[in-house]
């Protein structure tokens, strides 16, 4: 068993692929709540807690087998749709852009890497209000979580329904849990 608050090296972690506004791994946005939980069969298992309501939008954690109560990731869903994925940086899979990792890095790091792709892509790269950097094109905020003494990368991945204002907290679509302090 993981404990928590223990960070898994990206080598032991499971390795997904980000297709911006299509995919996060095997999780496809648009998907429903029982088709996620059957693409993660064998890899993440289902809260066995009930699912948290946000107006109509519903979430729900996957945890890694075996592993402490820290979710792995947590999904969300608008009218019974998966429309956001938000990965955990101490323990959940990493996901790549190509050939950029986006799970558990340093945030500074991982920021002017980002820059760079999103101004080679010819995507839009924008800061929210809590500095927060990401692009509405792909669908993609990169968040923070600390881990212990150090903070590492979060990223929060949304399909196309919530793509415009992503990262932004206040008019955007992305829960105000993904905003909070709660992965500090």
């Amino acid at each position: 068993m993981v404990a928590a608050g223990v960070v898994i090296e990206n080598r032991e972690r499971i390795q997904w692929r980000l297709d911006p506004l299509v995919s996060v791994g095997p999780l496809r946005f648009g998907m429903l709540y029982d088709d996620a939980v059957e693409s993660l069969d064998g890899l993440l298992e289902p809260s066995s807690y009930s699912t948290s309501h946000y107006g109509r939008v519903l979430s729900d954690d996957f945890f890694l087998p075996h592993t402490s109560n820290d979710p792995s990731l947590t999904v969300y869903y608008d009218a019974e749709r998966l429309v956001c994925v938000a990965v955990n940086a101490l323990r959940g899979p990493q996901v790549t852009l190509e050939a950029l990792p986006l799970v558990g890095r340093v945030p500074s790091e991982l920021e002017a890497e980002f820059a760079e792709y999103t101004a080679a892509h010819g995507n839009d790269l924008r800061y929210g209000q809590y500095g927060d950097p990401g692009s509405e094109a792909l669908g993609t905020v990169l968040r923070a979580q600390r881990a212990g003494d150090v903070v590492l990368s979060r990223p929060v991945f949304v399909g196309p329904a919530w793509a415009e204002r992503c990262g932004d907290a206040s008019e955007g679509r992305v829960p105000v849990a993904e905003w909070n302090d709660r992965h500090w």
